[in-house]
This record gives C-alpha cells, structure tokens and sequence, in this order.
C-alpha cells in the first residue's frame, strides 16, 4: 500500500517536524514527509529537514499581495510533490479562507491547550493565569475557524502550583511530540472520519484519543 505523503509547514525551528520525521523512518510507519515548506529562509527547521534528505520549499510571505496570494504559492508546493495532508508545525501564518477551504479535510494542527480553551497565543501564561489544573495540547482539522475546526485527539498535563510558561511549554511540547505522530498515522490507516463536527477513529476506543502526561 502507498504510504500517505505529508508535506509539513514551519516558520521557525520545527520540533513537531523533527517527531514526525522520526516518526516516519520507523519500519510500517504509513505516513511519508514528502515536502517541508517554510516562509523563513532561514528557519532551523529548513536545515533539519534537509538533513534527513527531504525535499524543502521556501516560499516567503513577505512582498505578497495579499494573503491568498500566498496561500496559493505555498498549494502549489504541495501539490507539485503530491502531498495528501498538510500537517501545521509551528507555521505562524494566519491563512485566507481559500487555503483551508482548499485543503478541507486534509490539513491539522496542533495546538498547545486542551481546545477550544485558550486560543491564540500565550496560551500556557493563559492557563497558569486562569489557575485551570489541567492543560496540555489538542490536534484538530484546521477550518477557516482560528484554533478551531474538529477535534481528533489531545494529550493532558498538569498544571503545578509554581508552573511557568516555560515550563508548562517544555512539559507540553514532550506530549505534542507523542501525540502528533500517533495522529498522522491514524490518518494514513485511514481511520479518521468526521461527522456532524466530531471525530471518531476507527479501531481506537474514544477514551484513547486522549493522552495522559507519563510525568508530573
């Protein structure tokens, strides 16, 4: 069976890229990275990708006309290497609606809070501030809906009393590299269907899509 190609977005140093590409050297993995496009020429992650031998796109925001404009360049890319699902690492672009409606059902992104709470950004400052107990990070369908669309799985971390951002960012970005690659392969079986805007996975019982951190 062909593997599912993944072509993966980044803007900076791409540490859910680097899981996933290790993810997919793993023998039976289903999922290939087939492409590894940025907006930052000199984005870390660019040189990491190329170090694994994958193919790279820079394809830069600025001196865009408008933001589809952009988002049709960065299509392109993926279409031109055949990629079957797009894959948000640390990409920090706000995308038309066109990108999104273009890719509807083939682009996820991983989020650093349990969604829908805490969107945007600073969301582990967002979490300690509001003194929740349990935090974490959420994969979901990208719609045209910031830090929306359906959610497919989430990975929990606890919240201790002294947290910092920072560290409640290390612990869960620990999850996030779990949780992503489970995702993608879930995806290339072909076991993710959506339906009036929940997720079910075939084969995985629903209390399953919800990781617990192995640490305090």
């Amino acid at each position: 069976m062909a593997k599912l190609k993944v072509g993966i977005l980044i803007s900076g140093r791409g540490s859910n890229m680097a899981a996933l590409i290790e993810a997919a050297k793993a023998d039976g993995y289903p999922g290939e990275i087939a492409l590894v496009v940025s907006n930052v020429a000199d984005a870390p992650g660019v040189a990491i990708a190329q170090s694994s031998g994958i193919a790279t796109a820079i394809v830069p925001h600025r001196g865009q006309p408008d933001r589809e404009t952009f988002d049709r360049a960065v299509s392109a890319e993926l279409e031109r290497h055949g990629v079957d699902l797009v894959v948000l690492a640390g990409f920090m672009r706000i995308f038309s609606p066109w990108f999104p409606q273009r890719w509807k059902g083939r682009i996820i992104n991983i989020h650093p809070s349990l969604l829908p709470a805490f969107k945007g950004l600073h969301v582990q400052q967002q979490a300690i501030d509001a003194g929740v107990r349990v935090s974490g990070c959420t994969v979901h369908f990208v719609t045209e809906d910031l830090d929306g669309g359906p959610i497919i799985a989430q990975a929990a971390v606890p919240v201790l009393a002294d947290d910092t951002s920072d560290g409640l960012a290390g612990r869960i970005l620990r999850q996030e590299h779990r949780l992503y690659p489970l995702v993608v392969r879930w995806l290339a079986e072909g076991r993710v269907s959506t339906e009036d805007g929940r997720v079910a996975v075939a084969g995985v019982p629903a209390g399953a899509t919800l990781l617990f951190s192995p640490e305090p």
